[in-house]
């Protein structure tokens, strides 16, 4: 991955899109501005790795061009079942910015794409200034482990 610079308008882009996302609607403006502090830019080649099942998850991204796939492995012999495919607009490592858990998919580069990042060291510091805030993220981040513990059964 490549880091790019960040423009204003990216941070705008940015900002509208998790705006609408269930993870980040509810945030004030005051803590949205603290989030949009620790965000980076990064442009990824077709065929790269953004994260892999069962490393520690530290950073949370969302799609801002291009294409990427998302695989599951029940077992070290299965082979990875793709599960989604994910595209601008889209989000993935929300459990990255709770919890220091492994992944629990292999995201990659279908074409080439450019994410935004927000590290999770970052977010957790935010988060820590409103335990409320916190509380609905955690219970947003279950709900998704859910919906994907339900697909891999499928």
């Amino acid at each position: 991955m490549k880091r790019l610079s960040i423009t204003p308008a990216e941070t705008v882009q940015f900002s509208k899109i998790v705006r609408g996302l269930n993870f980040f609607g509810s945030m004030n403006m005051a803590m949205l501005e603290k989030i949009l502090d620790g965000i980076q830019l990064f442009e990824c080649d077709r065929g790269e790795k953004v994260c892999v099942q069962g490393e520690v998850g530290d950073t949370f991204f969302v799609v801002q061009k291009g294409s990427l796939t998302v695989s599951v492995r029940k077992g070290r012999l299965s082979l990875p079942k793709q599960i989604a495919t994910l595209g601008p607009g889209d989000c993935f490592g929300e459990m990255a910015l709770l919890h220091q858990a492994p992944r629990n998919a292999t995201v990659a580069c279908h074409s080439a794409s450019r994410l935004f990042v927000l590290p999770a060291s970052h977010f957790r510091a935010v988060l820590a200034q409103n335990p409320e805030f916190a509380k609905e993220i955690n219970d947003l981040a279950n709900s998704r482990q859910f919906e994907l513990d339900h697909k891999l059964d499928r």
